[in-house]
C-alpha cells in the first residue's frame, strides 16, 4: 500500500477514485488505468493478493482441523452468513461475520457478502449470461419498473469487450432470448443432461437445456497468458481462490492488469463514509474514508467517482452523502434512492433419480455445474398467471455408496469397496423479481457501525407474483421430469429469505427520466454527472440471467464514455 500524507491535499488528489474492487469495481480500475488515468482503488477490507493470499487453497481434506466444517460455534454465531452453500471452514474467512457488520432486518434478508481486496468476485458462482432486448424491453412491455435507457445493441460490443478478456466458456446455442457470445469452448453435458436435453427439446417445443456458460478457461486465449492466468484444473475448490486463475476473479485478471499500468494505487482497510460534493462547482469532488484499523478520517479527491461498492453498499453510501443540494442523498432528486430493490428467487428446488444409462458413470468435475434451461414463459407473449419468468440450473451425477451397517471384516470390505447407485438429477429455480417502491433500504436513523456510518435498514420481501411463479416451477419441472421417466421426484420450496441468491439488485436505477430514475444510459448520475454506478445497484430490473457479466459490461461501457465526456470537457 502507498503511503500518504494526509496533511497534503495534492498528496490526495486523483483523477479518478473507484469505491470497491468486486467484479465490478475491479473493471472500472482496469479501464480507467488502461486509458491513462491516475486511479485510487479503495476497498474497505482487507488486501488479498493473488496465490499469495489464499491459504486454503492447497489443503487437502484431512488437512482442515474440523474437515471443512466449522465449529458449533461458529455456526451459532453467525446464522446469517452460515445459510451460504460456500460458508465452509476452507472459504469462511473470505465472509463477513454477522456481528463484525451488523445491518438491521425490517423484513428478513439474508445479507451475503465478503469484504476483501476482490470483494466476492473470490466467491461467486460463476455462471454467465447474457441479457437480450426481451430482458431490456421488460419493464416497458410489461408494465412495471421503468423502462430501461438502453437495449441489447448497446451493451452487445461491450459484452464481447469483457468476454474476451474475462474468458467465458459456452457453446453457440443460436437462442435469441440468450444471445451467443465470444467463447472458449464449453465444459460438455454429461451422459444423463443429454438425454433430458434430448427428452425436452423433442417433447416441449421452444423449450432448450444448453451446456452452462461460465467464467473458467477451459482452453486459454494468449490475453489469458498475458494476465498470467492458465487453463482451469476442474478442482472445484474456486471458493478458496484459485492460484491458478483458471477462473475469471478481480484478483487474478483486472487488479493486476490494472496495476501494471503504474496508474493503480490500491488502498485497502479503507471504509468510504461518502462522496463530497462542492455546492459551488456542482460536482463531486472526492471521497470521505475512516480507515478501518484507526478510524482516523480522510478525504481523497477526483474528477470522476465510480461507486462499485456492491448493490446494497453503493444505495448506503448515497444515501449517507447528503449535503444543502442533496438533503436525502447524494442526486437524488427523484426520491427513488434505495427503491425498487430486486433480486433473484431461488426458492425452488426439484430432485429425481433415473434408472437408466446404467452404462455410464461421471468422472471428473465440471466447473460449469452442469446444463442452463433459459427463460421460457412469458416470452413471446404473456402465457401464465405472473409476470415475466425464471431459468433453471440442471445436472446429473452417479455417486458411489458403501453399507456401513455391517461389522468387522464385512464392514471394512463395504467401505474399502464403495458400489456405483442410481443417478440423481437436480434442478433450482432463478426466478425474476419485480422491482417495487415497497421493497427498499434506508439508513437507520439511531443505529451506526463502528466507523460511525449508520446501519443500513432493509425492507424486501416475496410477494404474490414470486409465489405465483414458484408454484410454476415446481410443477412445470416435475412434469418435465415425469417425461423423461425419472422416478423419486421430490420438490423442495425452500423457506430461506431473500438475499441469499446474492443477487439483490437496484435502488439506483437507470432510466430515461430524471424524474424517476438516477442514473442515465450511461451509468451516470442524472443530476451529479462526475459519479457513476455500474454495479448491482444501477439495475432497473433483474432478468433470470446471472447478472455478473452485465455489471462488467456496463463498467467497461461508463468508463469509455467517461474518457469521452472529460476530453470534451463536459465533466
Amino acid at each position: 500500500m502507498s503511503n500518504f500524507n494526509i496533511d497534503s491535499k495534492k498528496d490526495r488528489q486523483y483523477d479518478a477514485i473507484v469505491i470497491g474492487s468486486g467484479i465490478s469495481g475491479g473493471w472500472s480500475a482496469k479501464e480507467l488505468c488502461d486509458k491513462g488515468l491516475k486511479t485510487l482503488v479503495l476497498e474497505r477490507g482487507p488486501d488479498v493478493k493473488h496465490v499469495t493470499d489464499y491459504p486454503t487453497t492447497n489443503l487437502y481434506p484431512w488437512e482442515f482441523e474440523h474437515r471443512n466444517e466449522l465449529p458449533y460455534a461458529v455456526q451459532q454465531d453467525n446464522p446469517i452468513v452460515n445459510r451460504c452453500y460456500a460458508f465452509h471452514e476452507d472459504a469462511a474467512h473470505f465472509f463477513v461475520k454477522d456481528k463484525e457488520h451488523p445491518y438491521v432486518q425490517q423484513q428478513p434478508f439474508d445479507w451475503i457478502r465478503g469484504y476483501q481486496v476482490g470483494g466476492k468476485s473470490l466467491l461467486w458462482a460463476r455462471q454467465t449470461q447474457r441479457w437480450s432486448d426481451f430482458d431490456f424491453e421488460g419493464p416497458a412491455r410489461d408494465g412495471f419498473a421503468v423502462d430501461w435507457p438502453i437495449r441489447y445493441s448497446d451493451i452487445q460490443p461491450w459484452y464481447d469487450y469483457v468476454e474476451r478478456f474475462a474468458g467465458i466458456s459456452g457453446d453457440r446455442d443460436g437462442l435469441p432470448e440468450l444471445p451467443d457470445g465470444e467463447f472458449l469452448p464449453a465444459y460438455p453435458l454429461n451422459i444423463v443432461e443429454k438425454y433430458f436435453k434430448q427428452q425436452v427439446e423433442r417433447t416441449y417445443p421452444g423449450r432448450k437445456l444448453i451446456a452452462a456458460r461460465c467464467a473458467h478457461l477451459s482452453e486459454p486465449e494468449p490475453i489469458h497468458i498475458q494476465q498470467g492466468r492458465v487453463k482451469c484444473q476442474h478442482r472445484t475448490l474456486c471458493q478458496r481462490g484459485c492460484p491458478f486463475g483458471g477462473y475469471f476473479s478481480s484478483n487474478a485478471s483486472t487488479l493486476p492488469w490494472a496495476a501494471k499500468t503504474g496508474n493503480m494505487t490500491l488502498r485497502p482497510d479503507s471504509v468510504v463514509h461518502s462522496v463530497l460534493y462542492d455546492e459551488q462547482q456542482g460536482r463531486a469532488i472526492g471521497v470521505k474514508v475512516v480507515d478501518r484499523l484507526t478510524h482516523q478520517e480522510i478525504d481523497f479527491y477526483a474528477k470522476i467517482i465510480f461507486v462499485n461498492a456492491s448493490a446494497l453498499n453503493t444505495n448506503l453510501l448515497l444515501l449517507n452523502s447528503t449535503s444543502n443540494r442533496f438533503p436525502n442523498g447524494l442526486g437524488n432528486d427523484s426520491d427513488t434512492l434505495g427503491k425498487y430493490v430486486a433480486f433473484h428467487n431461488y426458492s425452488a428446488r426439484i430432485s429425481a433419480e433415473h434408472d437408466g444409462h446404467l452404462d455410464y458413470k461421471t468422472d471428473g468435475r465440471n466447473p460449469a455445474g452442469g446444463g442452463y434451461i433459459p427463460r421460457f414463459r412469458n416470452l413471446h407473449r404473456q402465457d401464465s398467471n405472473f409476470l415475466r419468468g425464471y431459468a433453471a440450473g440442471f445436472s446429473a451425477y452417479r455417486g458411489m455408496h458403501a453399507d456401513e451397517s455391517g461389522l468387522g471384516v464385512a464392514l471394512k470390505d463395504s467401505v474399502l469397496n464403495p458400489q456405483l447407485v442410481h443417478w440423481g438429477v437436480g434442478s433450482h429455480m432463478m426466478g425474476e423479481t419485480i422491482p417495487k417502491a415497497s421493497n427498499y433500504v434506508a439508513l437507520d436513523p439511531s443505529l451506526q457501525d463502528e466507523w460511525g456510518i449508520p446501519q443500513l435498514r432493509i425492507s424486501v420481501e416475496y410477494d404474490d407474483n414470486d409465489a405465483k411463479m414458484k408454484q410454476d416451477y415446481l410443477d412445470t419441472m416435475e412434469e418435465m421430469f415425469t417425461a423423461a421417466g425419472f422416478t423419486n421426484i421430490r420438490r423442495n420450496e425452500s423457506s430461506q429469505a431473500p438475499g441469499l441468491d446474492i443477487h439483490e439488485m437496484g435502488g439506483v436505477r437507470m432510466g430515461r427520466d430524471p424524474k424517476t430514475s438516477m442514473l442515465n444510459k450511461w451509468n451516470q448520475l442524472h443530476a451529479c454527472p462526475n459519479v457513476f454506478i455500474t454495479d448491482g445497484a444501477c439495475m432497473t430490473s433483474t432478468a433470470t440471467q446471472n447478472p455478473s457479466l452485465t455489471y462488467m459490461a456496463l463498467s467497461a461501457r461508463a468508463v469509455d464514455y467517461a474518457i469521452r465526456e472529460m476530453k470534451k470537457k463536459n465533466i
